[in-house]
């Protein structure tokens, strides 16, 4: 894992329909004021991209996945399963994220990232929320690694609250875990980012639904030559 890289500022705008997310938002990020929380669709915000929550093979049709699909039209879904298949043989861990062109000026870009391996799955009891969540600005760093300030603004749904049945203050604090992660590191690739988030949040459903959990850096050790 590498330092995160000086970029721009990112502008973020967490958005969803659901009064209780909206709120429960409010409080787990209340120390964050730069990330603006608004009530109300998604495709009411604008912004560089879009992040939709999806399943492992990318079929978009249920929940706000399938919202954004009637949105840009059935040719996102094609570019999501073609990066899909390109980028991770054709099935997309939770903890990895693909990042498309999405056709339209907005947003020009959108970020699947899975929230659940199969359609309407139940993910209340998993750390899916916290790794999908981590695996969007993972994808956000890739591109403006690749060309600095690509995305410059991003907007996200209460991942896995509607579908996955996630509880609002469950989703928020883990949003909140992966919004800080993004700040703090940047991984090698997503296979880091999945078993560092695993490694220190594996004991989370001890721990009272109020908590926050940031991750910490591992120790990292340095050679002269």
């Amino acid at each position: 894992m590498t330092e995160n890289r000086v970029q721009p500022p990112l502008k973020v705008v967490l958005t969803d329909v659901n009064t209780k997310v909206v709120e429960a938002w409010r409080a787990a990020f209340a120390d964050t004021p730069e990330v603006v929380i608004r009530k109300g669709s998604i495709l009411d915000v604008t912004a560089d991209a879009w992040v939709s929550p999806t399943n492992a093979r990318g079929l978009m049709n249920g929940g706000v996945d399938a919202v954004v699909k009637r949105h840009l039209g059935a040719g996102i879904q094609l570019r999501v399963q073609r990066a899909i298949r390109d980028e991770f043989g054709g099935r997309l861990p939770v903890g990895s994220a693909v990042c498309v062109p999405s056709g339209a000026t907005n947003p020009r870009f959108l970020i699947s990232t899975p929230t659940m391996e199969q359609s309407s799955q139940n993910v209340s009891e998993t750390l899916n929320v916290a790794l999908a969540c981590a695996a969007a600005f993972q994808a956000i760093h890739r591109v403006n690694a690749a060309a600095p300030g690509g995305i410059g603004s991003v907007a996200l749904v209460g991942l896995g609250a509607q579908t996955g049945r996630v509880p609002a203050r469950v989703c928020a604090n883990l949003m909140w875990t992966g919004y800080t992660l993004f700040h703090d590191h940047r991984f090698e690739d997503y296979d880091d980012l999945r078993a560092t988030i695993v490694a220190q949040l594996d004991d989370i459903e001890s721990a009272p639904a109020e908590k926050r959990v940031r991750i910490a850096p591992p120790k990292r050790t340095t050679s002269r030559h």
